[in-house]
């Protein structure tokens, strides 16, 4: 005879923590206000979207440029991150480093993630000038935060049989670290950079508000003049063409890297 489960044990840790998030985001709702003042939203939105229509193409020679600085800065900075992370994460992660080195690394981490990528961008502008290498800077600093930490929680949550067993049979920990844990945790981590270097691009398109390079700046110059809408307009359209094919040609190979997942371990 099958007993019945008291309802409040259906609640794991997970079931509570979402609870608790509804209650909190319903809570919220009172204290969020408007201006107070009877406006046309609608109509508002329709007359300043009109501005954006047609876009004008005669810029789009100059906006490649603007696009082509982008880029370069999102990939340099993704790649100085990725490199810098991959040894803050080792520091990061419980069961690779010891306590001494572990919470200290987690609190630069800490530090790091609570300035924001526009905050990281007027320091580096302070330091080296309004140029490029500012943006590179700026979304290293700000890209390490977050990938040393996805990193260290990929090694947290592979599996350790292998690098275990590697350590029983004589290897150091960098054999054991490579030839046991790192292919076990490798697509998560490619795939944690495919995502950094999308979202890069983006950061780096807004960057150039303060000086740091891009189409940033583009967009800051149209944006101040009220009759250059159209050419605003047409910088987004580019953008999203590129987010598009990047976030198309990133998706493509996570399916591979998780299909090679799956391979693995089914074998």
């Amino acid at each position: 005879m099958n007993q019945r489960v008291p309802w409040h044990s259906r609640f794991d840790l997970l079931g509570v923590t979402f609870l608790l998030f509804i209650a909190a985001a319903l809570g919220s709702l009172p204290g969020i206000e408007g201006s107070g003042r009877h406006l046309d939203h609608w109509g508002n939105l329709v007359r300043f979207a009109s501005q954006f229509f047609p876009p004008d193409w005669s810029i789009l020679d100059r906006t490649f440029v603007g696009l082509l600085e982008t880029m370069q800065i999102a990939l340099v900075s993704t790649f100085w991150a990725i490199f810098i992370s991959i040894f803050l994460s080792l520091g990061a992660s419980r069961n690779i480093s010891p306590a001494w080195i572990l919470w200290p690394t987690r609190m630069v981490l800490n530090v790091i993630r609570t300035i924001p990528s526009l905050l990281w961008a007027l320091l580096a502008v302070v330091i080296v000038g309004s140029n490029s290498l500012a943006g590179v800077i700026a979304l290293t600093l700000y890209s390490v935060g977050y990938l040393a930490k996805f990193f260290s929680e990929a090694f947290e949550s592979a599996d350790l049989q292998a690098q275990q067993a590697l350590r029983s049979l004589g290897a150091s920990p960098l054999q054991a670290f490579r030839h046991g844990l790192w292919p076990n945790a490798r697509p998560v981590i490619w795939s944690h950079c495919l995502w950094m270097l999308e979202y890069n691009f983006r950061s780096a398109s807004i960057i150039g508000y303060v000086g740091a390079g891009g189409i940033g700046l583009h967009l800051k110059l149209y944006a101040e003049s009220a009759d250059s809408w159209n050419k605003f307009s047409l910088v987004l359209l580019c953008i999203l063409v590129i987010v598009t094919t990047l976030d198309f040609i990133g998706e493509k190979i996570r399916q591979s890297l998780r299909a090679k997942l799956e391979g693995k371990s089914k074998k």
